[in-house]
């Protein structure tokens, strides 16, 4: 169970959006066997919150240029290899809800596999490029003619942009203990 330092903000003192939120993430969190201490804290700066879900999430994650399965499949490659327990708990259902198989998400940590198509697996390289625990990740040539197959410029900078910042969310979720880790998790 996370411990963080910063306080805790009880849902009755919180904004009223935020505090919509957090019965939403605690409620399905206790369901999957997790908790919404990011929202506890997160209160602490309701302003944020609202940026990340209104800015991020809702304007650039579920629309933008990139179809949102394309960046269900990022996100859980991200999520999984992270180990993030709370990311992966909600990750799963988002991704099943944009229609990402079963056996896709299984399999999610094996990017050769023939279950992912040749989009999918270019994707997936570049979450392994784009993880915090890969410090001489890059988008080379050959990853980057995988990618230019199926999508243009813009949209290998969304998917840039959107892994780096998930990654980037990841991270600062780790050092401020924010999340339960899962035993693969590089941050001690």
């Amino acid at each position: 169970m996370p411990q963080p330092l910063l306080s805790r903000i009880e849902e009755a003192d919180m904004d009223l959006d935020i505090a919509a939120d957090y019965r939403r993430v605690r409620n399905l969190q206790q369901e999957k066997g997790g908790d919404a201490t990011f929202y506890e804290v997160g209160a602490n700066a309701p302003e944020l919150l609202k940026w990340y879900g209104e800015q991020f999430y809702k304007k650039i994650f579920y629309a933008g240029r990139v179809d949102v399965p394309t960046k269900e499949l990022l996100r859980f490659r991200l999520s999984n290899i992270h180990g993030c327990a709370f990311c992966n708990k909600g990750n799963i259902e988002d991704a099943r809800r944009a229609g990402i198989s079963e056996e896709k998400l299984v399999n999610i940590m094996q990017d050769d596999n023939e279950i992912f198509s040749s989009k999918e697996r270019a994707v997936l390289r570049l979450a392994s490029e784009l993880v915090f625990s890969n410090m001489s990740g890059g988008l080379d040539k050959e990853l980057y003619l995988q990618l230019r197959e199926h999508f243009d410029d813009a949209q290998i900078f969304e998917l840039g942009m959107v892994g780096g910042f998930l990654t980037g969310m990841a991270k600062f979720l780790f050092t401020y203990d924010l999340v339960e880790k899962e035993a693969n998790c590089p941050i001690g």
